[in-house]
């Protein structure tokens, strides 16, 4: 999720708790072996042991067509410690998919075998390689060739975005289609695609008959999702309102809003920093009332001393007197 899900938000959300494994956004290879200092800034957890602070292990994502390329960067990040390697054959952006990377290659299901017994061939057998793919590119009537592509590489897991490339982040996501992938390999499965809610995970384990799910911009959106859809696999609750009332509350996210404040300050220039609070806050708005408030306050604020100021005034405000 370039330009979204990065290490400062994955701190963030990895705090909350209920996620078990984090992926990176992707790294793009195109020819060259990069430098470990590039895998770092994408991903500097890899200086944490491959893992948040809270602890969440992390796999670097690598996104390219160079089998050979991408199987020389992977055994770096393998000896960088990398938590596992992810291949990106999902992302739908045009200019990626135009220098054959992401989903357009699932329009070449030969290709993708090669990358994966590339990248599963150089790294240590101990070290997870996943992919992540949509259903297809233009449509989905390969979706099963391309899975039976990876598991037959070597893949270890596979992750399934419920749509193609065409369909682009539109509503439904189609989970039945998960099933029919499911039916016909043997490796774990993990589905995702249009997971906003509790109820939303019960219903795409249900139909696409997978107990992992990979959920991206419904965390964002919900911090305590994963901790929602966690107390339900306790039995703590049969009702999903019940759960998602405690399970992340609006002046818990405050706290991790100044910590994201304060990572977003280190990387991000101070022109754009004010953006990326209200990117966050925006997808807030969807699970929070509050979020409106908030964003309604910072929207026209791109001081980042105005920002700061509006945050610990949020902070003060929520703690009770």
């Amino acid at each position: 999720m370039e330009g979204l899900l990065d290490h400062s938000l994955r701190d963030a959300l990895t705090r909350v708790g209920g996620v078990d494994r984090c992926v990176s956004e992707f790294i793009r290879v195109t020819g060259t072996l990069l430098p470990c200092r590039a895998f770092e800034r994408v991903v500097p957890e890899l200086r944490n042991g491959s893992r948040t602070a809270a602890g969440v292990p992390v796999r670097a994502q690598l996104l390219g067509s160079d089998a050979v390329c991408l199987a020389e960067n992977a055994a770096r990040l393998a000896e960088m410690g990398s938590a596992g390697i992810d291949l990106n054959f999902g992302c739908p952006a045009k200019t990626v998919n135009l220098h054959r990377g992401g989903a357009v290659l699932l329009e070449e299901p030969e290709t993708v075998a090669q990358i994966v017994a590339a990248v599963r061939r150089a790294v240590p057998a101990h070290v997870p390689v996943s992919a992540k793919m949509r259903l297809g590119y233009n449509d989905d009537r390969r979706a099963e060739e391309c899975a039976l592509a990876i598991e037959g590489a070597g893949a270890n897991e596979l992750v399934v975005h419920a749509r193609t490339k065409a369909h682009g982040y539109r509503p439904p996501a189609y989970w039945e289609r998960i099933a029919d992938v499911r039916a016909v390999v043997k490796l774990p499965l993990i589905a995702n695609g249009e997971i906003w809610t509790l109820a939303d995970a019960l219903r795409c384990r249900e139909v696409s008959g997978c107990h992992d799910l990979m959920i991206g911009r419904g965390m964002v959106s919900d911090p305590g999702l994963g901790l929602a859809i966690q107390a339900h696999d306790a039995g703590l609750s049969v009702s999903g309102e019940q759960i998602a009332d405690r399970a992340a509350p609006w002046a818990s996210l405050l706290p991790l809003m100044w910590q994201f404040w304060q990572r977003v300050a280190l990387h991000v220039a101070a022109r754009h920093r004010a953006g990326r609070l209200k990117q966050w806050l925006n997808y807030l708005r969807r699970s929070y009332p509050e979020a409106q408030q908030a964003f309604d306050e910072v929207r026209l604020l791109q001081d980042p001393v105005l920002v700061t100021q509006w945050l610990q005034r949020a902070q003060l405000q929520s703690k009770p007197i």
